[in-house]
């Protein structure tokens, strides 16, 4: 398992029935990797992984698996009400053919240190595959510290990358303190990429690689190339639509961008429903007026 460059945390495609569009997966799939995407994650938060049935990822995972698996690893987001269950999906997910699982904290209880350590640790230890732990403590409101990560690296050989979507660079530094490059450190948050890989980062799970695998890559490449003005002129360009990433209704947009430049539909899974009205006009102009400039 290599972890680094562009992997997409995927959107799942859906069709009129809200069922899952495995062919349209397959395709979009294949898409982002042709752009020069080095992994697939699915199906985490972007992916409205909290809405699909325990066999519903494992046909998700296969699906991906099967488009693109020979061509790069395939990431499965692991996330549940139980450590149980975790464990259950990690272990899925090896036999569905993924080869690294992104370990999520427990949905819904908000457990202290011993507790969340006890969780991931249990994931980590359920199958061989290379583990990328996701702490977003905007979202999920458990933050692992630098200091836990840490530790967790130093008793988990198979835990080797973190995502970090605390939103605060700083915190790469800090754990590239506690533990040099130890870990693989991923920014998850799209409107802080540069000034990520400013700090030590090597990869990028990405939400607007969705709709523009292309130039989520190149900017990827030339900021970890140096190339500084075309990563700010692309940078600057891309904003408003990145910072779609960062809030509440994240999926809605981001597959309304999809749905902008021909690659997806707006089809949500309840609670989330359809963008309409003057809400989904502005963000539609929004959108416009970024893709009218595109480079």
């Amino acid at each position: 398992m290599n972890w680094k460059g562009v992997m997409p945390a995927m959107t799942t495609g859906l069709d009129r029935k809200l069922n899952i569009d495995h062919k349209f997966v397959a395709k979009h799939a294949k898409w982002m990797v042709d752009a020069g995407c080095t992994g697939i994650v699915t199906p985490g938060s972007l992916g409205e992984g909290n809405t699909l049935r325990f066999e519903e990822k494992v046909a998700l995972w296969q699906t991906v698996v099967g488009a693109v698996g020979a061509r790069v690893p395939v990431v499965a987001a692991i996330a549940a009400l139980s450590t149980a269950e975790a464990v259950d999906l990690a272990k899925a997910a090896a036999d569905a053919g993924c080869e690294g699982l992104m370990v999520l904290p427990q949905y819904v209880y908000k457990g202290d240190w011993r507790e969340n350590k006890a969780h991931v640790a249990a994931v980590f230890k359920a199958t061989k595959l290379s583990c990328m732990l996701y702490n977003n403590p905007i979202a999920y409101g458990v933050d692992y510290l630098p200091k836990h990560i840490a530790e967790l690296a130093n008793e988990h050989k198979n835990f080797a990358a973190v995502k970090e979507s605390s939103a605060d660079v700083r915190r790469i530094a800090a754990i590239r303190e506690l533990i040099d490059d130890r870990l693989a450190i991923f920014v998850g948050v799209d409107d802080a990429i540069i000034e990520a890989i400013a700090m030590g980062a090597t990869g990028w799970v990405a939400g607007l690689v969705n709709a523009l695998p292309k130039e989520s890559v190149d900017l990827f490449n030339y900021a970890m190339a140096g190339e500084t003005e075309k990563a700010w002129a692309l940078y600057k360009w891309f904003l408003p639509l990145l910072r779609m990433d960062t809030v509440p209704k994240f999926v809605h947009l981001i597959k309304l961008v999809q749905q902008e430049v021909g690659m997806g539909v707006m089809r949500l899974r309840a609670p989330r429903l359809d963008l309409t009205g003057e809400e989904l006009a502005e963000a539609q102009i929004a959108i416009r007026e970024v893709l009218r400039t595109r480079p």
